[in-house]
């Protein structure tokens, strides 16, 4: 598959060269998630300050983190130091969070089991992106809504969201927004690489509204698969 310049996304498109194994066999493009965000932003940072750079960054890393399957083909993190911590729990390294998938690394929970509303333990790369692009068919879209700290140590607020507009699970859509909020702290290198990405939130903010749709019956369930996309 051929991606146009228009395609490209300006920011992101410095990722792709000729040598990396992307996980679908092309890089991703980016038009619905980038005309969800334009549209649901709450904020417009100058081009070119701190916070432009920090949000440019962490869409950067998390673009490929779910697209790229090789950690040498990586450019903003640092592979021999990297280090992902998720609400306190024991940090993952880089090959640990590729090969689990950034939706199960950072949905991991140390719940007991019948209190899990998701169990990334037993979802593979593949079915956690498909459950959770069927849900949001516009796309996930992060803001970066404040920067407390400048590099070395970026601490930051964040918000995401989407429109519930697919199925999750046996859960029909409700076509409501649902967003969560939390907080940052990213560690780079001398070239802004991250070394170590640590991550709060709370994850019922998400949950809450992606249960809140009624059971599909088997039936319907049966005919309406989740559909995925890139």
């Amino acid at each position: 598959m051929d991606i146009s310049k228009e395609e490209k996304d300006k920011y992101r498109s410095f990722l792709d060269d000729e040598t990396t194994q992307w996980r679908h066999g092309f890089p991703p493009t980016y038009h619905s998630v980038n005309l969800l965000f334009q549209q649901g932003r709450t904020k417009e940072w100058e081009k070119g300050s701190l916070e432009e750079i920090v949000q440019n960054a962490i869409k950067s890393w998390e673009m490929e983190l779910s697209h790229k399957t090789r950690l040498r083909d990586f450019k903003t993190i640092n592979p021999l130091n990297f280090k992902l911590i998720v609400n306190g729990k024991e940090g993952l390294t880089g090959e640990e969070t590729v090969k689990m998938g950034s939706y199960n690394a950072l949905l991991r929970s140390s719940m007991p089991e019948e209190y899990k509303y998701y169990k990334a333990e037993e979802e593979s790369f593949e079915s956690s992106h498909k459950a959770f692009t069927s849900a949001f068919p516009r796309g996930f879209a992060w803001e970066l809504l404040q920067v407390y700290s400048g590099p070395p140590v970026i601490t930051f607020k964040f918000r995401h969201w989407g429109f519930f507009e697919g199925p999750f699970k046996a859960h029909a859509p409700t076509g409501q927004m649902l967003q969560f909020f939390g907080m940052g702290i990213l560690k780079v290198d001398e070239n802004l690489r991250a070394e170590e990405v640590e991550v709060y939130y709370e994850a019922g903010e998400l949950f809450g509204g992606l249960l809140k749709g009624p059971l599909i019956s088997s039936s319907t369930h049966a005919t309406c698969p989740f559909s995925g996309h890139t």
